[in-house]
């Protein structure tokens, strides 16, 4: 039998004992697997002093690059990593969830990174704050990279999607990773790190894992590390509280199982589009990789007068389902991952059988396809319905299989109410056409929810799904839920950066951040900006061009020609009546466009193009026979990949009397050389 190693230090290292892993369908030996023997210690060293350095020299858009390399290897290898999640208990169809699911998590936040974050090693959060009367003395703040390492603790469920999620993030923000996956999928995860090493994409120390116990892991961590865990409430609680965790402040986030609901709303009644909807929903969460699901429906709360409709609906479609080997294409549900998970869900179920009933289902008893019903963790869908719906153990007690419960309802305010007993949940999901229940029932449970869906009609077209957490929002939840955040887009990056408050000048402001800060130098040295490469120009790099005189003819013609006959720019009694303006002034527009037209430098050069104005404000009216000032200064340089970069400039117009009438952030595409 093959014993399962781990990536540590830089090579892989064979523990000194383990455990059996068994296949979640047949019951086969499948791998032995632990981490005796194994210096978790050294591994948390190499991962700071080799993995660390050699990640932080990167800029995020090159870190995004790396990201985006290990995501297109691994789909050139999914159909065998859908092969072996066969040996999991799940199906093709689960295999591509979580496969496709982790590599499309990798390549969006490759995409978006480099949309979003500078080609720098140093990001900047928020405006400068102004700290003194003269402007000598202002503030930033400014993310920098943990100098530790991500530990990655994650859940059997999802054995890639789970890992990929988390180091897509720790990654782009320059931080080494040590997955550490669950041990009874911990096989597939392996593989999928095994690809990645074998590739040499990533440098040394960037990613190691540790199979089998984590053993005295958190005792070796430092105030630089991190944890994300995925699990239980329970297991999430005994490691928030680990004294070393405690001592040092290791940072700890939890996406923690939860009892997610799904609402049905009172408008929706049997023969509707959306009771359809509903129940076809509750269905899939019910079903998808056997219900193994931190975000799978496990509250499903209809109007009372709807439950034997509901239910009697649920029947039918369960009804369809086809338990069994998930090699076989006519199985529609796999098993679960593993005979002890299954025979938890059963002891969860009898918790639950002392406040509900089960109408749905046997979990004794199971048809199944192609395996054998007890070699494997075969488990026949379970739908309760709920004897009294206030009773503790619905809220409290999770079957993470199969099985989810019918809860009745009076109102609105009595579901919000029955929702919060849950006390902090992942997703939750509301089934309606109705605009008004639809606001009410989302203010009420956002408190208690990461994530809420609302799928009406028009939604019902596009939507994902109640279980699918989207890499560009926040996967996590208050409470019992964990009281944590992942994914998010870049707030997952965040993540990984500390933030410091940085008190200087605007020149050393400018020096730390690598942008122009107002009242830091500026360079006029006799070429014009725009004449110059990205290998020439320089932040600070400066152009002063006007004055030019407004006249009314000037406001006129614009209105004319434009169609933006507002009164403020036509009829001077109105416009004197006007608290912001008292008599007629020059559009904002026209301000942006004269001021173009004053810093422009219109021959063919290394300036390729502008792609957008960013933070304009109209501070001071221009009235008729005002003069404008522009002051274009180059602020941030970003190369990009190929033969141009981005260029910020700070575009700042003013009057006659230097009053501040504009300002804004020009943004342009530079070639890096010009002839």
């Amino acid at each position: 039998m093959a014993v399962l190693r781990s990536y540590v230090a830089g090579r892989w290292v064979a523990p000194d004992a383990g455990e059996v892993v068994r296949d979640a369908v047949t019951g086969d030996e499948v791998v032995q697997i632990g981490s005796a023997g194994i210096d978790l210690a050294a591994a948390l060293d190499f991962g700071r002093r080799v993995g660390g350095p050699a990640l932080r020299s990167l800029t995020f858009h090159e870190r995004a690059a790396l990201a985006k390399s290990v995501g297109l290897l691994l789909r050139e290898h999914r159909d065998e990593l859908y092969a072996l999640s066969h040996r999991t208990g799940a199906t093709t169809a689960d295999a591509r969830i979580d496969v496709d699911g982790g590599i499309g998590v990798l390549l969006s936040y490759a995409s978006r990174a480099k949309r979003e974050l500078p080609n720098d090693r140093v990001m900047v959060d928020g405006p400068v704050e102004p700290l003194g009367r003269a402007g000598h003395f202002v503030g930033q703040h400014v993310l920098t990279p943990r100098l530790g390492v991500a530990v990655q603790i994650n859940a059997f469920n999802f054995p890639v999607w789970g890992p990929l999620e988390k180091l897509a993030p720790a990654l782009i923000a320059g931080v080494p990773s040590l997955v550490k996956p669950a041990t009874p999928t911990a096989y597939l995860t392996a593989r999928v790190v095994e690809l990645i090493v074998e590739s040499g994409l990533l440098p040394d120390g960037a990613l190691q894992l540790l199979c089998g116990s984590a053993g005295d892991l958190l005792d070796h961590l430092t105030e630089q590390d991190s944890v994300a865990f995925t699990g239980s409430a329970a297991t999430a609680q005994r490691l928030r509280s680990h004294p070393n965790v405690v001592a040092r402040g290791v940072g700890f986030t939890a996406e923690a199982d939860s009892l997610n609901l799904s609402i049905l709303g009172p408008d929706a009644t049997a023969g509707s589009a959306a009771f359809d909807r509903y129940v076809d929903q509750l269905v899939t969460e019910m079903t998808v990789k056997a219900g193994q699901k931190c975000t799978a429906i496990r509250r499903a709360f209809v109007p009372h007068g709807q439950l034997d409709a509901v239910r009697e609906a649920v029947a039918e479609r369960l009804a369809r389902v086809v338990v069994g080997h998930p090699g076989d294409p006519t199985v529609t549900m796999g098993a679960l991952a593993s005979l002890e998970q299954r025979e938890e869900v059963r002891r969860s179920l009898k918790a639950l059988e002392s406040a509900a009933t089960i109408a749905v289902g046997d979990p004794e008893r199971v048809d199944v396809v192609g395996a054998d019903a007890e070699r494997g963790a075969f488990l026949a869908p379970i739908l309760l319905l709920a004897d009294d719906n206030r009773r503790a153990e619905l809220h409290e007690v999770e079957a993470f299989g199969p099985v989810s419960t019918l809860i009745g309802y009076r109102d609105t305010a009595d579901v919000v109410e029955l929702a919060a007993l849950g006390r902090g949940s992942l997703a939750g999901s509301v089934v309606t056409d109705d605009a008004d229940f639809a606001r009410d029932v989302v203010l009420g449970l956002a408190p208690w929810h990461g994530r809420l869906l609302v799928l009406d009609e028009e939604a019902a077209t596009e939507s994902t799904g109640h279980g699918s957490p989207l890499p560009n929002l926040v996967h996590g939840g208050p409470g019992r839920a964990g009281a944590g955040e992942e994914l998010g887009g870049m707030r997952g990056v965040v993540h990984h950066l500390l933030r410091t408050a940085v008190q200087a000048s605007p020149r050393m402001l400018s020096a730390v951040t690598g942008r122009w800060v107002r009242g830091a130098g500026r360079s006029t040295d006799g070429a014009h900006p725009f004449t110059k490469s990205l290998a020439d120009l320089r932040i600070g790099d400066t152009i002063v061009a006007g004055p030019r005189t407004v006249t009314m003819a000037d406001i006129e013609h614009f209105a004319e020609f434009t169609g933006d006959t507002f009164y403020a720019h036509l009829d001077e009694e109105a416009a004197a009546k006007n608290p912001f303006f008292g008599g007629r002034v020059a559009h904002g527009y026209l301000i942006v466009s004269f001021a173009a037209g004053l810093f422009v430098q219109p021959d063919y050069g290394p300036v390729l193009a502008n792609y957008g104005i960013d933070d304009l404000r109209f501070v001071t009216p221009l009235k008729p026979g005002d003069e404008m000032t522009v002051t274009l200064t180059c602020k941030q340089i970003s190369p990009r990949p190929g033969e141009y970069g981005e260029v910020r400039w700070d575009a700042l117009v003013t009057n006659q009397r230097d009053e501040t009438v504009a300002t804004y952030d020009v943004l342009t595409l530079v070639a890096k050389e010009w002839q």
